[in-house]
């Protein structure tokens, strides 16, 4: 019976200081956030929101966008209807249908764009996986997350007039990520022009080398030289 109760109060002894010393870090850590907060702008960890807004981390993502080029979001718009996030989605809240004719891309490529293009905020889980499945860098993840509204299904099924935004507000919220994109979609730009400067010199050389041989071909024969008479 004295082992029994010996173990007994020592179990409650290191019970009792676990859970003590857990409790007096924590309290030591509020008080010194309390009343750093007089003297401190840095430990003022609360903030008079909405008047007062936190900055928030360039890494931030909340809910996608389609980002365009120019200054028509429609004309502008980066997606070609390849549909690959919307297979990609895991809720399936991504819905697409494809354009019957074709427009030019960022270099100048004819490409289907999209005819309807809808996000169900209601659904999307951020994920960000359209994002990583992209192949044309058309959307990207938005930092915007004041979007309540009183009709739960149509307020938050937003479409493709709603959902483009502009490469410079893309800049303006990820901007380390947008100065990387454009560079390579600028590189991409310059080599898709060199070749098709290439092929065109190509194709006017070989026009050039056909032209020259029909003409061979259509000039008469110059007449066979006639020998001298004899003396």
């Amino acid at each position: 019976m004295r082992f029994a109760s010996s173990a007994v109060g020592t179990w409650n002894w290191e019970l009792f200081k676990m859970l003590g010393e857990g409790i007096i870090k924590g309290m030591a850590v509020t008080a010194k956030n309390f009343l750093g907060s007089y003297v401190s702008e840095e430990r003022l960890t609360t903030i008079q929101y909405p008047e007062q807004r936190q900055a928030l981390p360039e890494a931030t993502r909340q809910f996608p966008f389609l980002v365009f080029d120019g200054s028509d979001p429609m004309a502008g718009l980066r997606c070609v209807a390849c549909q690959i996030c919307e297979k990609e989605c895991p809720p399936k809240c991504i819905y697409i249908e494809k354009s019957k004719d074709k427009k030019p891309d960022y270099i100048g490529k004819p490409q289907l764009y999209p005819a309807t293009f809808d996000i169900d905020l209601s659904v999307c889980m951020s994920c960000q996986i359209c994002v990583e499945v992209c192949p044309f860098d058309a959307i990207k993840m938005d930092t915007e997350f004041e979007l309540s509204t009183s009709d739960r299904f149509g307020g938050l099924l937003v479409n493709k007039q709603q959902l483009a935004k502009s490469n410079a507000h893309y800049h303006r919220i990820h901007p380390t990520e947008a100065d990387e994109v454009d560079g390579r979609l600028a590189a991409e730009k310059v080599k898709a022009e060199a070749k098709a400067k290439a092929d065109a010199e190509a194709k006017a050389k070989a026009a050039a080398d056909a032209k020259a041989k029909a003409a061979a071909a259509a000039a008469p024969a110059a007449p066979a030289a006639t020998p001298p008479p004899p003396k």
